[in-house]
């Protein structure tokens, strides 16, 4: 048999990239001097850094190698929220399946969208954009991944489709939020500026990188649409439905009894992130009642919601191992106290570099601060009280420091394995990390590029 044409190298699975990770995680703990900063609980209860604090841990012990196995375990421990909310949203979307009102709704967008594909596009980017950008949505997009899977597979596009439409509008909301309360507003709030100051300029900058994005996203789409051979998932399993308009059936009026239900839930739910600090656990509440209320209007049985509902939630174990395994990188990296040596030596060159350089450079740290602090608040807690009084020694205005703080965090977030909602959508639509990495690495650098050009611009016009 010929073997000069078969692959020579095959990209491990993202679990096994993960686990890689996690083990040259543990080997920066032992190569990297250990410390930290003091940390104080300031007026919202939360911990932040002092400046000028860091300091070395004297003999400190090392993480024994075992850290590579319990850092696992202790990953879905601290990522439980986030995987108990996805197995609910699995079951949740199991019930709604069942109803068949999941295919009626893909069909009846069909048939408006399915000869517009550039409107469902552009319409999703910007719909996702602005959900991050005003109140901070990032995992509650997870509901979303199934439907919109199934939807660009029936277009004849791929899941690639799905995710950079969900995944590059999540970043852009993110990286150029308005009035995000769990970033923009946290970083104002430390850097001592007003918040939701400097809301025109973000907006200008939220409007130039969403043309990008989109064009991003279209060329690809147009890419594959000529030849489905380019597609950067060919040859895998899509995770979907029927793969075209015709396999669909009329929606009934049953059906759409279902679809009011689950608006009612989103509204639900937007409002109580609004309004009532809602989180993980009343949204993954809010997601198993709507599954007992879709079993009850879609006429099912009590068993056969129960068995649809373990169907559901039993497709995405994946989806949890992974968000898991992500955690754990983070895990090993806090426990062998070697993040605050990391943030200590990449501030320091800043500080000998002209203001727009350190602007640019503020913008490269945040951004290679993500794969280790992929929390957004938790990376203005520790950053920002460094990077405030570090931008006044260096003539960067502070609200320059918070815009090199957003671009860094929220861009970044589609592209740090140790995301876990950007692993929990590339899992729920069945994307390999690499495949991803492949669609999206050039996205990052018209970001990155761009990105540099507007901070440049904001210190040059004394943006404040």
């Amino acid at each position: 048999m010929n073997q000069s044409n078969q692959p020579r190298f095959k990209v491990p699975n993202t679990l096994v990239l993960l686990f890689g990770m996690i083990v040259v995680a543990y080997l920066l703990t032992l190569v990297l001097p250990q410390g930290s900063y003091e940390r104080v609980v300031n007026d919202h209860d939360r911990e932040q850094v002092v400046p000028g604090s860091y300091q070395a841990v004297e003999g400190a012990s090392r993480l024994a190698p075992t850290a590579i196995l319990t850092s696992i375990p202790h990953g879905f421990e601290a990522a439980a929220e986030i995987i108990f909310f996805v197995f609910l949203i699995g079951g949740a979307f199991g019930v709604f399946r069942a109803t068949g009102a999941a295919d009626g709704a893909i069909g009846t967008l069909l048939k408006r969208f399915g000869d517009r594909p550039r409107l469902l596009t552009a319409g999703g980017i910007i719909l996702f954009a602005v959900g991050s950008s005003t109140i901070g949505m990032a995992e509650e997009y997870l509901p979303f991944v199934p439907m919109l899977v199934a939807l660009t597979v029936a277009l004849g596009l791929d899941a690639i489709v799905a995710v950079g439409v969900m995944c590059i509008g999540y970043a852009i909301g993110y990286g150029t939020a308005l009035t995000n309360p769990f970033t923009v507003f946290i970083a104002q709030d430390i850097a001592d500026i007003q918040q939701g100051s400097g809301l025109a300029l973000r907006a200008v900058l939220l409007g130039v990188f969403l043309a990008v994005g989109i064009h991003h996203v279209w060329s690809y789409v147009r890419r594959i649409q000529e030849d489905p051979a380019r597609s950067l998932v060919a040859g895998i399993q899509a995770v979907g439905g029927p793969e075209s308009v015709d396999d669909y059936p009329e929606i009934t009026g049953r059906q759409k009894l279902v679809l009011t239900a689950v608006l009612a839930a989103i509204a639900l739910l937007i409002v109580g992130l609004k309004f009532w600090g809602w989180y993980l656990i009343e949204m993954g509440a809010l997601f198993l009642g709507l599954a007992i209320v879709l079993g009850l209007i879609g006429r099912l049985s009590v068993d056969d919601t129960a068995r649809e509902f373990s169907v559901g939630a039993a497709e995405l174990t994946t989806t949890a191992l992974l968000i898991g395994f992500a955690r754990a990188i983070q895990v090993v990296l806090d426990d062998g106290q070697v993040v605050d040596t990391i943030i200590h030596g990449m501030a320091q060159p800043l500080q000998n570099l002209v203001p727009e350089l350190a602007a640019i450079g503020m913008f490269a740290m945040q951004s290679v601060l993500n794969f280790f602090i992929p929390s957004g608040s938790g990376q203005a807690y520790v950053t920002m009280p460094l990077m405030a009084p570090l931008a006044d020694l260096v003539g960067v205005s502070r609200q320059v420091a918070v815009l090199a703080y957003q671009f860094g965090d929220g861009f970044t977030n589609i592209l740090v394995p140790t995301n876990a909602v950007l692993v929990g959508i590339l899992a729920m639509a069945g994307v390999p990390f690499d495949r991803w990495l492949r669609f999206v690495v050039p996205f990052m650098l018209k970001v990155w590029i761009l990105g540099s050009i507007a901070l440049a611009i904001a210190v040059s016009i004394g943006f404040s």
